[in-house]
């Protein structure tokens, strides 16, 4: 499978889970400056790592022959949908579990068939960092006579609580309130590097896509 450069990708789908953490001040939405007794910011975090489907592993198509590329020759056209997390975040070990769809199509309405795909799983820290990745296989079942054809499938991942929270000073820094007249009243935590770096190891994401195979790979990148 080609690699994908993590830090500059897209995505196809983003959910989070549950929030496990937060830090509230006064009656200010997330991530907005709240005005109540100085400036600071209110935010929301999660320790549930985010799921996503990475740009050009949601889909794969099949070709039959499977040398030829040619648009007659495609066989069967598959994605990934539905993306749905639900997360567990009441023990140390965070579960954060993510249930898929995967919809397609065959060219031609025949008999009754099964075609299995393969599809990953990778648990990504700090969004360069693999932590771990397993692979499972999904059926899709086609009717006698239909053109489409369904199938259900689940990645999973544990985090550990500790790993996937900001450290205190780092959380203070963040939703301090400042008054006008301190040093620091005009400056963004977030953008302060060793906050940054922070935010950025305590955060996860489960990566769900289709175990794709150079070719394929290629296929949808040009595509």
């Amino acid at each position: 499978m080609m690699s994908i450069s993590f830090p500059s990708r897209k995505f196809l789908t983003v959910l989070c889970g549950t929030a496990a953490m937060a830090m509230v001040a006064g009656c200010a939405k997330d991530n907005e400056i709240d005005l109540a007794g100085g400036v600071g910011i209110t935010s929301t975090r999660s320790a549930c790592p985010a799921v996503a489907v990475p740009l050009h592993t949601g889909d794969i198509t099949l070709f039959d022959p499977a040398t030829s590329r040619d648009a007659r020759a495609v066989d069967v056209v598959a994605a990934i949908t539905n993306v749905t997390p639900a997360c567990n975040d009441a023990a140390e070990k965070v579960y954060q579990l993510a249930s898929f769809d995967v919809v397609a199509t065959r060219r031609d309405a025949g008999p009754a068939r099964t075609v299995t795909l393969p599809y990953y799983a990778t648990v990504l820290q700090g969004g360069t960092a693999v932590v771990a990745k397993r692979l499972g296989n999904v059926a899709l079942t086609f009717a006698e006579g239909q053109v489409r054809g369904t199938g259900r499938a689940q990645a999973s991942a544990y985090v550990d609580r500790a790993a996937a929270t900001l450290p205190a000073d780092i959380q203070e820094r963040i939703t301090r309130k400042r008054k006008a007249g301190d040093q620091d009243a005009a400056v963004d935590p977030l953008s302060l590097p060793e906050v940054r770096a922070a935010v950025q190891r305590a955060s996860f994401e489960l990566l769900v896509g289709f175990q794709l195979t150079q070719e394929q790979l290629e296929y949808n990148v040009r595509r």
